[in-house]
């Protein structure tokens, strides 16, 4: 299940992570109200799918020069006009295909002096079982293009689950960023609350990008994407309630309401192993983390992809 990215916000928030100050809105009428309740002058305009690549992405219904899904606005009447525009409209990225996704959300958020912006996710690595680190300096919408162009400059550190995120850990994370002063020992409090968040809420991924070091050298999450495991929802009502269903495919939301994993794709073939052996065979599984008592005795697999 994934949520969007002002509230994987509220979750890091929740267990001490820098985050700025920001107001979710689903009409422009409340877009000044938002506004004001931040300090300003420099505001973020977000638009919050399920997708990546919003900045560089396009509305379908404006021109070829109008900007994409993340706007900075310099005034209150910048924050509202950039509103009225995204609202309601079709946001394309590389990440949502053609059809793209109506945006229904926006984030307005207070603005940040950026000195680098840095790349920090956390996965659960299936070589190795544990929850490890992805770290690069090169942070922003282009991560992408950093792994298929220079793979080098991305590094994986594994947490050993019984000792947790050590200060051996946090020193190698911060020598990989090049941290020092206020942004170290800032790495120190945050790189263990990403690792405690991931595992106390059963995540599946959970990626910051970026990262920032400020100008007055200090680090803030300036951008996540959370997804949670979905086969340990049971455990976190909290999570669930933060579902937006106009978010997913109808036909894998009824899919989920009989517990059965269903991926929609493009085309008009679709394939459904015969027996659980050989799905078994066929599909990645991710190792448990930690035992359950409470967990269904009814084992499931589920893909990823």
């Amino acid at each position: 299940m994934n949520i969007h990215e002002y509230q994987a916000k509220q979750v890091l928030k929740g267990f001490g992570a820098p985050v700025a100050e920001g107001v979710a809105i689903t009409s422009a009428d409340q877009a000044e109200a938002a506004a004001k309740q931040l300090p300003g002058p420099l505001y973020v305009v977000k638009s919050q799918i399920h997708a990546g690549g919003r900045g560089k992405g396009k509305f379908k219904e404006l021109g070829p020069d109008a900007k994409g899904g993340v706007r900075l606005a310099f005034s209150i009447e910048d924050v509202v006009k950039n509103a009225k525009e995204m609202l309601g409209n079709t946001l394309v990225t590389a990440q949502t295909g053609p059809a793209g996704k109506q945006v229904n959300r926006l984030y307005i958020e207070d603005g940040a002096d950026i000195d680098r912006e840095l790349y920090c996710s956390l996965l659960v690595d299936r070589s190795t079982g544990r929850v490890s680190f992805v770290v690069s300096t090169e942070g922003g919408m282009d991560i992408e293009a950093v792994a298929h162009d220079t793979p080098e400059k991305i590094l994986t550190i594994d947490i050993n689950p019984e000792a947790g995120v050590t200060p051996a850990n946090v020193a190698e994370i911060n020598s990989a960023y090049g941290l020092t002063g206020d942004a170290a020992r800032d790495g120190e409090s945050l790189f263990p609350i990403l690792y405690k968040a991931f595992v106390d809420k059963d995540m599946a991924m959970l990626e910051v990008n970026p990262l920032i070091v400020m100008k007055d050298g200090h680090l803030r999450v300036l951008d996540a994407k959370v997804s949670f495991d979905g086969n340990a929802l049971f455990r976190h009502e909290d999570m669930k309630a933060l579902r937006d269903e106009t978010e997913e495919d109808a036909k894998e939301i009824e899919a989920s309401e009989w517990d059965l994993a269903y991926v929609a794709l493009d085309g008009s073939t679709a394939k459904s192993p015969p027996t659980s052996a050989t799905s078994a065979a066929a599909l990645p599984r991710k190792r448990s983390r930690r035992p359950s008592r409470s967990s269904p005795p009814t084992p499931r697999l589920r893909a990823f992809w």
